[in-house]
């Protein structure tokens, strides 16, 4: 397409950073995961105070990392004229939302199949979990494959 030959750098370079946010973003749930099992090692006597704080700093950077994706979102809606991109990101937060609450789910399942070994819903409750988190990181890799098309269409 002749419209687009001339792709502005700030466009590639907000790119760049939507990219690279996303990868803060994985970076950060292996810290939670890591956090989550040093804490489940503690067990049957929890150091609540310490995961606690864990929880607190993870928090803190799923914002900051949400709050800058939020407005890389309205600058490609707004100053590049790219719903189509704002759209795709859209639908990201909204699942990256939803991994969220089920990687918290599946924390709490695990401290309560380590808690009672005997009961085996736990453990089935984990399986059921782990599938929803499955299905969650697959939609998420086909948005992210839906926006890395459309933003790459006009190199």
């Amino acid at each position: 397409c002749g419209s687009c030959l001339q792709v502005p750098a700030d466009f590639k370079a907000l790119i760049q950073r939507f990219y690279h946010l996303q990868s803060e973003r994985l970076e950060t749930y292996r810290l939670f995961e890591e956090g989550h099992e040093a804490y489940l090692r503690t067990g049957p006597h929890y150091d609540f105070d310490h995961y606690k704080q864990l929880v607190h700093e993870i928090t803190q950077a799923f914002c900051g990392i949400s709050k800058e994706v939020l407005e890389l979102k309205g600058k490609l809606h707004h100053e590049f004229d790219r719903p189509d991109l704002s759209e795709h990101i859209e639908k990201l937060q909204c699942k990256e939302k939803q991994k969220l609450e089920l990687t918290a789910r599946l924390q709490l399942a695990r401290q309560r199949a380590q808690d009672h070994p005997e009961d085996e819903d736990c453990q089935e409750k984990i399986q059921e979990i782990k599938h929803e988190i499955i299905k969650n990181k697959e939609a998420l890799s086909e948005i992210m494959q839906d926006f890395k098309y459309d933003s790459e269409e006009c190199d």
